[in-house]
């Protein structure tokens, strides 16, 4: 599809959502994630951590399904034995060859013969999920070939047909197009991700604090003894968090013609809505879930707006460079949006009002201007972004 017949660049999505006691994302010590900026400290979610929370609901919203791992020789195993009937040696062996033939450096565990044998590639490789099947299928094809070599050290090398295999490892879905894959190793196998997610952070100080705890061991108390049975510390911390992210719609049709060249424009063009409003929906309604069943921060945003721009993405996030500041009767979320709302209506005077297409919103507090229309759920906010996304210029086509 032509990049002329879009209207615009991206889609920005701007959240601001209250969360309760948490532990959203930790760090490798297990603590709360912060930031420091505008001289106070904030609650952090990193973009890693919210993507996959936002990836595993896109895949739902949109049906199609994407895994990225190391051991794609395993899977490859697995499925040949659950699905094609082979021994689980024969299997093993099949795996290693499926990952020596897709010319990525790999490593081997155990030796052929043994249970543990495994050929791991050194980076993650990342697949619609049912690549892993069609990989199966061709080592299928090629059993008698494959058996008679084993793969026992890192120069052997495949009976597969390489280019075969490569083919399968360059294929991509709605979730490779929308997120990108870093696949070098594999010629014409990257893709520059459509979209672009921001770290998470409160908008006001927020203060990590220790949760002692303690468990009841039952029968010992049931015994009449005291104490615990086991006794621990997490952290945890709550606020109200500003999230961003965007979607570049001329870099997701140009990511789904170059795997999709037979498609016509219009096939294309109806697929790259619905991705664009799958993503939209998935990044509202996503929460990362470490801790969930300790902590069921299971909130609704408080706000939503979604601008549609012809030049750039433009986030709001230095709205809240000077710290929010608690209303006199306690609480962050109406003095955030008064402050988003400020903001963004002086960054988008000096950025020229003319580069956005089309602007909504939709929350829980009382109507406020500056943010375009009000609509009244997080669905139809989502289709009347997108709608306006993909409206025809005038005069165009």
């Amino acid at each position: 599809m032509p990049t002329a017949h879009l209207p615009a660049c991206f889609v920005d999505v701007h959240v601001l959502q209250s969360v309760p006691v948490s532990t959203l994302n930790r760090d490798d010590l297990n603590a709360v994630k912060t930031v420091d900026y505008g001289g106070v400290r904030r609650t952090r979610v990193s973009s890693q951590s919210w993507k996959r929370a936002l990836r595993e609901k896109f895949q739902k919203e949109i049906g199609q399904f994407a895994t990225r791992t190391r051991r794609i020789g395993k899977a490859v195993a697995d499925a040949l034995v659950e699905k094609h009937g082979w021994d689980g040696q024969d299997a093993r062996w099949a795996g290693a060859h499926i990952v020596v033939a897709s010319g990525i450096k790999f490593g081997i565990e155990g030796k052929p013969d043994q249970e543990d044998y495994e050929v791991i590639t050194n980076g993650l490789v990342y697949l619609p999920s049912e690549s892993i099947e069609e990989l199966a299928d061709l080592a299928s094809e090629h059993r008698d070939t494959i058996k008679k070599k084993k793969i026992e050290k890192t120069t052997d090398k495949s009976r597969l047909p390489t280019a075969e295999v490569q083919k399968i490892f360059r294929r991509g879905n709605a979730v490779i197009h929308t997120f990108g894959r870093m696949l070098t190793e594999v010629d014409d196998a990257g893709v520059d991700g459509a979209v672009q997610v921001a770290h998470a952070f409160t908008t006001h100080r927020s203060d990590v604090q220790v949760d002692y705890f303690t468990a009841v061991d039952d029968l010992t108390a049931e015994w009449g003894e005291t104490g615990s049975g086991h006794l621990s510390e997490a952290e945890f911390s709550a606020g109200t968090f500003y999230r961003f992210a965007t979607i570049d719609l001329r870099e997701l049709i140009t990511n789904m013609s170059r795997a999709r060249t037979s498609a016509s424009p219009a096939d294309i063009a109806e697929d790259a809505r619905n991705i664009a409003g799958a993503f939209l929906s998935a990044f509202i309604r996503s929460l990362p879930q470490a801790k969930k069943n300790s902590t069921a921060p299971h909130t609704a945003p408080d706000l939503v707006h979604i601008s549609v721009r012809s030049d750039r993405p433009l986030s709001f996030a230095a709205a809240f460079e000077t710290p929010v500041r608690p209303a006199q009767g306690g609480g962050h979320a109406a003095a955030s949006r008064s402050q988003l709302v400020e903001y963004a209506q002086t960054a988008t005077t000096l950025m020229g009002n003319d580069r956005i297409l089309a602007a909504h919103w939709a929350g829980t507090g009382p109507d406020i201007e500056g943010l375009g229309d009000r609509i009244n759920s997080f669905d139809a906010l989502v289709n009347t972004g997108v709608e306006a996304a993909f409206a025809p210029r005038e005069g165009g086509a």
